[in-house]
């Protein structure tokens, strides 16, 4: 695993043993978004940005001080494939190898990334927009009012509100509906 830095802000991600799904039903999602919820606080870490995707996953994580994000991923992905396994059936991992994280290092860059997981959905097919994939927090970005979660603090250093943030996304949205621009892979060091 990477050796993760108090302060410093990661792209997190992983995907499915053979690129199989690890999410099999909406409750899937749901039970994975609420163990996150769950292991942040007490590992101390902030989520910034998620999307999950039927066989994978991306965050951006913040380790806060004094945190862990290796010990969050780990508790909440250990916990979230034994409860899959009970369900289905599956024995052993459902996971390719263990999370891939990459160090944000610059504003933009992270802009980019939280943009390029947010579209992840549309690129795959699977919605036409990001806001109709439920299973993300690009909704939580576009929201007019700002509330308490970690995203909005974030959000708030470089859009003034959500819809400045919806524009940005929506302007890579036509570009690539255009084939202006390839869809880049922010899964690899730049």
């Amino acid at each position: 695993m990477p050796q993760y830095v108090d302060d410093e802000i990661y792209h997190v991600f992983n995907r499915g043993a053979h690129r199989f799904p690890i999410f099999f039903d909406s409750e899937n999602y749901r039970y994975c978004l609420r163990l996150v919820e769950k292991y942040a606080r007490r590992y101390s870490v902030s989520r910034l940005a998620h999307c999950l995707m039927p066989n994978h996953y991306h965050f951006v994580l913040r380790q806060d001080k004094a945190g862990s994000i290796s010990l969050f991923l780990q508790t909440v992905f250990n916990a979230y494939v034994q409860a899959v396994n009970k369900h289905t059936g599956h024995k052993g991992t459902l996971f390719e190898r263990c999370a891939q994280g990459l160090l944000i290092d610059s504003d933009d860059y992270a802009m980019q990334v939280i943009r390029y997981i947010h579209l992840n959905p549309v690129a795959a097919g699977l919605v036409t927009a990001p806001d109709e994939w439920e299973f993300s927090d690009y909704g939580t970005w576009i929201i007019k009012e700002t509330t308490e979660h970690p995203s909005h603090g974030f959000r708030s250093r470089f859009f003034l509100e959500g819809n400045t943030y919806a524009s940005f996304v929506e302007n890579m949205r036509y570009l690539l509906a255009s084939k202006s621009v390839e869809f880049p892979d922010y899964r690899f060091s730049r």
